[in-house]
């Protein structure tokens, strides 16, 4: 644009704000907004060099009214905004801009605090004369628009210009808080002042915000916001208030007691009793919002033992108490929490979502809590025990629809237990660790115990309830083992509890999670407290083969789990051959049934198997017609038991215990203990029939055995719908969790039998290495066996099967497995298991690549619940557990502390870019590594899948791979010298093609930037061919090319840092960078650089002329 063109256009944009637009409440907000945006479109490119008195020209325009001071207001936050927040013009521009910002700061901010004043003071005075209503508006106006540009100033400036005069700008922002139309501009410039990081000398003056006045002005607004109920602008405004209060406790934890010599504010128990108001209001987000801050203030070490942050924890665990209640729901209106919550959640799954997250942090914060005063915390929890004890239940409206007389989830009676159950669960803890022993209030404790294993009830919720409370209070029972024979017996009635007894109808979710929870009970004490339950074995064990001995009496979960925790108290032997003995014994009805010739049969042949398990019957009544239940339910307790004892069977920790009990076989080369496990000759007995079921369950999906499946179970063998429900992120309907059946049809229940079983097998598998070490992994022909077996079929294997075998078999198979049996074992079954992988997943990604190319995105997002969408996660998922699995195969991470001090060693003085967003961590090629990537076969799948999954479209796996896989096996190839440039080639366009696919993402980016660069630094000087594929990279500079080519081969020249070195890179391949969509089409606005700010005036005289408003004689910069 020519001098005069511009000059024009100044002179009538500013002529328009000075003679001024419509009226400041008239003219419309998007006017406003677009003439301020081209008054900073012409700062950005003309000031300071060439418009030296804008500030002064804007002052001048601020006096001809509240118009134009709104206007000049929008100016100065548009250009903060684009200068610092956004950084939307070229770094010299926006150097020269913001240094004359900082350097004319002073009058900037005297400016800002003046129009905010007097605006301020006029408003109040003519909102009190009706005449006057419409002035006060526009000054009122005028107000909003100095605190937002202050917002816009004070998260960046210098701090001392927040704390000048001494800190009127506090002082004036503390008073604004009561005025309800400028409160929220203000809560918003004090929240971010608050939020200020930066060195503590400077953060000390906000010390003054404990001050008496700023308390009193706080606690009065919040007061006089929440007086009216809930009014939409308000709660804004007691949100944003919360956040002020959250931050100036964060502040106070930084200061106190750090070099600063801060001492504990006087008025500390006024702002304690402000920050619990908002913890006990009836928000549920509010709340929330005060318990980070709470946790820090308990764990501070000075402030903790603050005689008036003590005092206050008794009312901070009595707000605990009411908040821990699930109340609150949008779609109910049972209680004041309700209203609040519609604002704030979009449905009763979001809140349910928020509330188990809330309730987590607040576990956290009342166990912090409890260590400060362990005693209060376990004498209130006792009173609101005794208190749910002494009232009848109350079902209420939303009661139990199998049994009218029960609870529901949001029954009053159950969420009052449950939040009890949770409050007790957190005092109990840290009050047994904090406390010295004969502190412990074991008599009261006992007291507790005794009166929850009196109490009785039939409501399935509630007992759930009651069992946790027993697990909670049972560490009483260390100090008077004398009780223990109690709890087993309560917990023994839980585990075969009914509604109604021998009732034909199947359990609801709510009924089995009661066994459940007591199997889980026994077993986890079992598993603490051994020493305390070995006295009592045999009582126990007489009472578990009494329950097995009917076969309908449990299901085959909950006898396992009993078998489980005789298995965990029989490690406490400590004699091999006594617990030999022993599991033998406990084993032997699952070792007839399993190597029957029955079971042999049936195991050994689909056909057989499928018509054993009843999937090839034809039902009349598909919900409780289920002839072939018990067959299933003889595997399931086979598979069940093998599983419990293989995972908990064990040989002591002590190695001189383990030495004198028998269970250490000899010595490996490098000094340790082979150790034999006591389980290991009865499991392996059972070994070649689980194999054969394996082989089994995956012949199921071939195509000629699915034909032969029953017309009501064609789809037996496909996922279940929660399983759909997880991978799609859809919630369950809430209610449905607890108060219908586990399977609602036979063939639910065939799908949950086919699912359990085929993950119950290979976690068998995975944890047999880690369980029975040498006696498996020396199995001879192990390597054979699990191929023919595991890994057969997998063509037909769908994607959600497949990825059990690798998470919970392969992976630990691999872990548990030391370097001897790398040849012999794992070589021979990851090698064709890679290479099949890697031509599975490139298949699966082709197809869904062409989709996308085929037909509109958009239309699968449409149905969330879509096959097609369903398919393409999974196919993300099994991308991440293949890449996973590698990982732990080939790379050990060295730590990330010499990659980052490096980093900041070579680039401290210079401006960060994003390539440093995330630097890879060094990572090297584990033993096992080597050992696959010696194979060539093995070599090529594991390094196609690595390199070609750059570019699938899957950001977490592509970041995983380019971070820790890609470099640690290149490397390992081309330290040989053995690669052809093709090959070469072939990598490096992995890389830009990952970046072509993920470059808009910042993680992303980084590393593949990183990648290619380490990849073209490394190899250009061995294959020339690299710089062909980087000419052809769309836009790049060939002079730059050449540049960086020249000086990465001449070794004479000393190397420049490696960030600039990256850097150069990154902006030559920036052509195959893909952008974020919002900057896809956007028009490159350029902005020239003016004349340095540095260079003496007489050696450019012309650089600095005025521009002022009749400037048409003046110079202006040369044309764009």
């Amino acid at each position: 644009m020519a001098r005069l063109e511009k000059v024009y256009l100044k002179n009538n944009v500013m002529g328009l704000i000075f003679n001024g637009t419509q009226n400041i409440l008239e003219e419309e907000s998007h006017i406003k907004d677009v003439l301020s945006r081209i008054v900073v479109e012409m700062i950005k490119r003309e000031w300071p060099q060439h418009w030296p008195d804008m500030l002064k020209e804007l002052d001048t325009l601020s006096k001809q009214g509240e118009t134009q001071t709104e206007l000049v207001m929008f100016i100065l936050l548009r250009l903060a905004e684009d200068v610092v927040t956004f950084q939307t013009l070229p770094a010299q521009r926006r150097r020269d801009i913001q240094q004359t910002l900082t350097q004319n700061m002073d009058k900037i901010f005297s400016f800002l605090l003046n129009t905010l004043q007097q605006n301020v003071n006029k408003y109040r005075r003519l909102k009190m004369e009706a005449s006057q209503e419409l002035k006060a508006q526009a000054n009122c106006r005028v107000g909003i628009a100095a605190l937002n540009t202050l917002a816009g100033y004070i998260d960046w400036v210098a701090m001392s210009h927040i704390t000048a005069d001494n800190c009127k700008l506090l002082e004036m922002l503390c008073l604004l808080l009561n005025e309800p139309e400028l409160q929220i501009g203000a809560a918003e410039c004090l929240l971010i002042v608050v939020s200020r990081k930066g060195k503590l000398e400077d953060r000390k003056p906000l010390m003054v915000l404990f001050g008496d006045v700023a308390m009193h002005y706080v606690l009065s607004s919040a007061q006089s916001a929440d007086g009216g109920g809930l009014v939409e602008k308000h709660y804004v405004f007691l949100k944003r208030l919360c956040q002020v209060l959250c931050s100036l406790g964060s502040q106070l934890c930084a200061l106190v007691g750090s070099d600063s010599e801060v001492k504990t504010p006087v008025n500390l128990e006024k702002y304690l009793e402000s920050f619990l108001a908002f913890t006990t209001h009836p928000s549920q987000f509010l709340r929330s919002s005060t318990q980070i801050t709470w946790g820090a203030l308990f764990r501070h070490e000075i402030l903790s033992r603050d005689p008036r942050l003590l005092a206050i924890i008794p009312n901070y665990l009595r707000a605990s108490m009411t908040n821990l209640v699930k109340v609150g729901f949008p779609s109910k209106t049972d209680s004041p929490s309700c209203e609040y919550s519609r604002f704030d959640f979009d449905s009763d799954e979001d809140f349910n979502c928020f509330f188990n997250s809330f309730r987590a942090q607040q576990g956290e914060v009342i166990r912090m809590a409890c260590r400060l005063d362990p005693k209060t915390g376990f004498q209130m929890a006792a009173e609101w025990l005794k208190y749910q004890f002494s009232i009848p239940i109350e079902t209420g409206p939303m009661n139990s629809k199998t049994n009218e007389s029960h609870c529901s989830i949001f029954s009053p009676s159950f969420v009052q237990w449950d939040a009890m159950t949770f409050f007790l669960e957190s005092i109990i803890s840290p009050m047994f660790r904090t406390l010295e022993k004969e502190e412990i209030p074991v008599a009261d404790g006992i007291e507790l115990l005794q009166l929850v294993l009196h109490y009785e009830t039939k409501d399935p919720l509630i007992l759930s309830c009651v069992l946790s409370n027993v697990s909670a209070l049972f560490q009483f029972v260390t100090y008077r083992p004398e009780f223990l024979p109690e709890v087993l017996s309560k917990l023994f009635a839980s585990v075969t509890f009914e509604v109604v007894e021998e009732s034909k109808a199947p359990r609801t979710r709510a009924v089995k999670n009661v066994r459940r929870h007591a199997c889980s009970s026994i077993i986890k004490m079992c598993r603490d407290y051994p020493q305390l339950v070995l006295p009592n074995f045999d009582m126990l064990y007489n009472h578990v083969k009494q329950l097995l001995s009917n076969e309908l009496l449990l299901t085959q979960m909950e006898k396992c789990a009993l078998m489980e925790a005789l298995v965990l108290i029989s490690n406490q032997f400590k004699d091999y051959e006594r617990q030999k003995v022993f599991l033998e014994e406990l084993m032997s009805p699952v070792v007839n049934l399993w190597l029957s010739e029955e079971m042999k049969r049936v195991l050994a042949n689909t056909e057989d198997f499928i018509h054993y398990v009843g999937a090839d019957n034809m039902i009349a009544d598909p919900t409780t017609d289920d002839s072939c239940g018990l067959n299933r339910s003889r595997i399931n307790l086979c598979v069940y038991t093998i599983l419990g004892v293989v995972k908990r069977a064990r040989w002591p920790a002590s190695l001189e215990e383990a030495k004198s009990g028998g269970f250490v076989a000899g010595y490996m080369s490098n000094g340790n203990p082979i150790y034999r496990n006591p389980c290991s000759v009865q499991i392996l007995k059972l070994f070649d029939n689980l194999l054969a079921l394996i082989r089994t369950h995956n012949n199921l999906y071939n195509p000629e055995v699915v034909a032969k499946l029953g017309e009501n179970f064609a789809k037996a063998l496909d996922m279940l719908d929660v399983e759909k429900n997880t991978i799609l992120g859809l919630p369950q309907p809430l209610l449905e969790l607890y108060d219908s059946p586990v399977y609602k049809t036979v063939l639910e229940r065939m799908q949950g039998f086919f699912c359990m079983l085929y993950e119950n097998c290979f976690h068998i598998l995975g944890s047999a290495g880690s369980s029975m070490q040498q006696d498996f992994y020396s199995v001879d022909g192990l390597a054979t066996e699990l191929l023919n077996s595991a890994f057969i079929n997998l063509d037909n294997i769908p994607d959600y099967r497949l990825r059990p075998l690798l998470r919970v078999f392969v992976k630990p198979l691999v872990i548990s497995c030391s370097s001897e049996h790398y040849e012999s074992l794992i070589c021979p079954i990851l090698g064709p298991l890679f290479t099949y992988l890697q031509m599975r997943l490139s298949q699966k990604w082709q197809v869904i690549n062409q989709r996308s190319l085929l037909c509109d995105e958009d239309t699968a997002d449409d149905n969330p619940e879509s096959q097609e969408m369903l398919e393409e996660q999974l196919v993300r998922l099994l991308t991440r557990e293949v890449m996973d699995l590698i990982a732990v195969c080939c790379v050990s991470k060295k730590g990330a502390e010499q990659t980052s001090s490096t980093v900041a060693a070579e680039g401290d003085d210079e401006e960060m870019m994003s390539t440093e967003v995330a630097p890879p961590s060094s990572s090297e090629l584990t033993e096992l590594g080597k050992c696959l990537m010696k194979q060539e076969n093995v070599c090529t799948a594991l390094l196609i899948t690595t390199f070609t999954s750059l570019s699938w479209k899957d950001t977490l796996s592509c970041q995983r791979t380019t971070t820790h896989l890609c470099w640690p096996l290149l490397k390992q190839v081309f330290t040989g010298n053995t690669m052809i440039p093709d090959a070469v080639i072939w990598f490096f366009k992995s890389v830009l093609k990952g970046l072509e696919v993920h470059g808009q993402h910042d993680g992303c980016m980084a590393a593949l930037v990183h990648l290619a660069f380490q990849i073209y630094e490394a190899l250009r000087p061995r294959y020339v061919e690299l710089r062909t594929v980087l000419e052809q990279v769309p836009e790049i500079q060939k002079e730059s090319l050449e540049q960086f080519d020249s000086k990465l081969l001449n070794l004479t020249l000393q190397k420049v840092a490696d960030k600039r070195r990256k850097d150069h890179f990154k902006r030559l391949i920036a052509g195959c960078i893909e952008k974020p969509l919002g900057e896809q089409f956007r028009k490159e606005v350029h902005i020239r650089n003016l004349p340095s700010l540095f260079q003496k005036l007489h050696s450019q005289p012309n650089s600095t002329v005025g521009f002022p408003l009749d400037a048409a004689s003046h110079s202006v910069s040369s044309p764009d």
